[in-house]
């Protein structure tokens, strides 16, 4: 199968160049040139154009920032989509669009699979992340080879919209540890806690958890670079408190991260790094939530292994 990229950036370009170690004939599309030109020299075809891609390709895999990048490139490819044509969201995005771009899709005779990814960018980077796919199983089968590429643990959720809806849960839920664990740390260094003490008592402990064994390093280290910016996270929390709405859900602590979130971008910019909310509770203490031998970038040491389904157990 020849496999189309389209959105090279932090997630997509890991992703990608997943694909291309694994020697799948990969074609790349990116509006920035030297992305494509790194993939490119890494070993994948130019693919010149999202309507180009979809014209030589198989299935197309989308990786984009927002939804309205997804509905302009979709528009694009949809002239040459045909049966035998697949085409993969990898994006986080809303689920009613998605399930409208693949509507489209789908009466234009090609397939459509709602996959997008949870982990971090360390594991895109080496084939260890997990992937939600939405899609109907006969369509699964067709792309699980493509997926266990790119992911370890790769789950079957159902119709298309529902792999969009998790992901954006998961998202919530990172967001609100990162918060939680930006003041927690603050109150133990303000305690007298030793840093270095505080992150093993959390990570052995009931509140460990996946934020915590990733961010709290770097923001422990000083450089709050995860590889995820504010408008990111404000695009998800947000695409979140949407889904609440529309159930009639009268939440709390979510409105609150969003005016949390927005803070945060006023203060260090929209596309801020992440972590770097808890610099917000450093210039309210005058602490430095800071210690040393931690790492200043995330690396997945898990060795690469090729993916494999994963079976809710019911």
């Amino acid at each position: 199968m020849k496999i189309g990229f389209i959105g090279l950036g932090n997630v997509g370009g890991k992703l990608a160049g997943s694909l291309i170690r694994n020697s799948v004939d990969t074609y790349v599309f990116d509006l920035n040139a030297e992305f494509v030109a790194e993939k490119v020299a890494a070993g994948a075809t130019n693919g010149e154009s999202a309507a180009n891609i979809m014209q030589v390709c198989d299935a197309v895999i989308t990786c984009l920032p927002s939804p309205a990048a997804s509905d302009a490139v979709v528009q694009e490819m949809l002239p040459y989509v045909e049966p035998g044509k697949i085409w993969m969201e990898m994006s986080t995005t809303d689920a009613e669009e998605v399930k409208r771009l693949s509507e489209m899709v789908i009466a234009a005779g090609g397939e459509a699979v709602d996959c997008p990814v949870s982990g971090g960018c360390h594991r895109a980077d080496t084939g260890n992340i997990a992937i939600y796919a939405g899609c109907t199983r006969e369509t699964f089968e067709k792309v699980l080879p493509i997926l266990t590429h790119m992911g370890r643990r790769v789950l079957h959720v159902g119709e298309i919209g529902i792999s969009s809806t998790l992901k954006v849960m998961t998202n919530y839920l990172a967001t609100i540890n990162l918060l939680s664990l930006c003041e927690a740390l603050t109150v133990m260094k303000a305690a007298g806690m030793d840093m270095a003490m505080t992150y093993e008592a959390i990570a052995i402990s009931s509140g460990n958890s996946f934020v915590h064994e990733t961010e709290s390093q770097l923001i422990l280290s000083g450089s709050r670079d995860v590889n995820f910016t504010m408008d990111l996270i404000q695009k998800d929390i947000g695409l979140f408190q949407a889904i609440a709405d529309r159930n009639n859900v009268p939440l709390e602590l979510s409105p609150l991260m969003i005016e949390m979130m927005t803070d945060g971008q006023k203060r260090y910019g929209e596309r801020a790094q992440s972590d770097r909310m808890i610099e917000r509770l450093e210039e309210a203490t005058g602490l430095s939530i800071t210690a040393p031998g931690f790492p200043t970038e995330l690396i997945d040491n898990e060795p690469e292994e090729r993916g494999y389904e994963v079976v809710p157990k019911r």
